[in-house]
């Protein structure tokens, strides 16, 4: 059976967050061309004002497949002034992708998004991002992480070492048992200490070069575990939209059963208002 996963990709301004997405479709087949913000032609940059300015305005999603892995993939807006675009979506997200870039480290909006996803307790992966560039040094990034943000950010491109091991195995006292007795931590164990964020994987990279991407890919289809949904049908509003025709397109995440064609639902949940006249 086919895991599904919702993964929010956020990141302060600049720091490749679109090149990112674009890159992650790209190499798992889902695009066909690699488009550029700089040349206008990113595949999540649909509207103008965003292909004109180089930025994210509005949060949008796109679907790619993983060995055996379905990505819903929601890229949310970088820039300050549209965060509350971005807070929406937290709501319905499995993980998430933090996107640093080497050169600038922790700015001051990647705190705020650190503090939010602590606050809606969503596991994290952290991609650091333009390596390619002069003077950047992998321990120093992974230092200034492991001061800013959390002392368990962990270096997953050593996975399988025995440094990459002991740096996991002081996160409890279960897998320190674990790594005692077996002289690794299973996958299972690594997945459950992500979900937990008890761990944050870190990987390196370049998405404008395509460097470490297909391994950053790798790393969300094996370091996630499946998620379990109730029978009952159960969904989550996210956004609303209008199409071209001035049509209301209703953006949602289903947590539980199956949604019909033309089958009426009704809310019970906090806030739930019918609309007038529907």
């Amino acid at each position: 059976m086919m895991k599904q996963l919702v993964i929010g990709i956020l990141a302060h301004v600049d720091a490749g967050k679109t090149t990112l997405s674009e890159g992650m479709l790209y190499v798992s087949g889902s695009i066909r061309k690699l488009g550029r913000v700089d040349k206008r032609d990113a595949f999540l940059d649909t509207y103008s004002q965003e292909r004109e300015r180089g930025i994210t305005i509005f949060s949008k999603q796109a679907v790619l497949t993983v060995k055996d892995t379905r990505i819903t993939l929601l890229d949310t807006p970088g820039h300050v002034d549209f965060s509350a675009e971005m807070e929406r979506t937290l709501q319905v997200l499995d993980g998430a992708v933090l996107v640093i870039s080497a050169g600038d480290g922790v700015q001051g909006h990647t705190l705020t998004l650190w503090r939010l996803l602590e606050r809606y307790q969503i596991p994290v992966f952290l991609f650091i991002n333009k390596m390619d560039q002069p003077d950047t040094c992998k321990e120093a990034v992974l230092k200034e992480l492991k001061e800013k943000l959390d002392e368990y950010c962990v270096d997953f491109s050593e996975a399988g070492s025995e440094e990459f091991y002991e740096s996991i195995a002081v996160s409890g006292e279960d897998v320190l048992n674990e790594f005692l007795e077996n002289g690794k931590i299973s996958i299972s164990s690594l997945q459950r200490l992500i979900r937990e964020r008890k761990i944050f994987p870190c990987f390196f990279g370049s998405a404008l070069k395509l460097t470490g991407v297909a391994e950053f890919l790798e790393g969300l289809d094996e370091y996630t575990a499946p998620k379990e949904y109730p029978a009952q049908f159960g969904a989550r509003v996210f956004k609303i939209t209008r199409d071209s025709q001035g049509n209301r397109l209703t953006h949602m995440k289903v947590t539980g059963g199956t949604l019909r064609v033309r089958e009426m639902l009704s809310g019970t949940g906090k806030g739930f208002r019918q609309p007038e006249g529907e």
